[in-house]
């Protein structure tokens, strides 16, 4: 598999080119929150997939992200779409650089999942301090929407062995509930879905996309959700 850690750092603009390929999930988040005129935590927020669309109905937004490049790419995409309700910041998801009860809505899209992984050393304790962020920064009354992939190239979810006990956390210790939704990506031609599927997926992937000259690639993922 391609090192995500370093593609967030040094090639941002190409991982945003891979996302935009992507179903928006605006219409599932207001399902379960509506946005207008909220404060909101985008955690995990990368080129701002999420952020530009949420911050055109928040009264605020926050962006947190590992990676300043990838905060670049959504600061730019923030300021072409003419919002000023937003600020971006690099963090760590175990430690926000926020007030208490600062937020009303707190979304985390394929990114706590980095921490949560059994091949990292204290995931349990990762997710621990992860959830106690959460807790601290959300308002009474206030919503936790997080986003995790159940398999790409999948119809149906399969999600990750390595990522299955932290998915089991969720619900089980913290009290979420959690849905499924498809998330398929649809590209141009089967030329782009090799390149980009290459990318960030790797090569058993990308040789499926050639083989079945595929320009739909399947994915999954599932959604869980939190109101204090």
């Amino acid at each position: 598999m391609p090192d995500h850690t370093t593609i967030y750092q040094h090639e941002a603009n190409t991982y945003h080119e891979l996302i935009s390929k992507q179903a928006d999930l605006m219409g599932r988040i207001e399902e379960l929150r509506p946005c207008c005129g909220l404060d909101i935590v985008d955690l995990g927020a990368g080129t701002g997939r999420l952020t530009v669309a949420l911050g055109k109905k928040a009264k605020s937004i926050v962006a947190l992200d590992a990676s300043e490049a990838m905060l670049c790419v959504a600061a730019d995409r923030l300021e072409q779409a003419g919002l000023t309700n937003w600020r971006t910041q690099a963090a760590d998801h175990r430690r926000l650089p926020l007030a208490d009860q600062s937020a009303d809505l707190i979304v985390a899209g394929w990114s706590i999942c980095y921490l949560g992984s059994t091949n990292v050393a204290n995931w349990q304790q990762n997710i621990h301090q992860v959830m106690s962020e959460i807790r601290r920064v959300l308002r009474p009354d206030g919503t936790a929407v997080i986003i995790e992939t159940l398999g790409t190239g999948s119809e149906t979810p399969t999600a990750p062995d390595f990522l299955q006990p932290y998915y089991a956390m969720l619900e089980k210790d913290y009290g979420f509930a959690h849905q499924w939704v498809r998330t398929d990506y649809t590209f141009d031609h089967w030329q782009q879905a090799e390149r980009l599927t290459r990318f960030f997926f790797g090569d058993a992937l990308a040789e499926q996309v050639i083989r079945h000259k595929l320009t739909r690639l399947p994915e999954c993922a599932g959604i869980w959700h939190l109101q204090l």
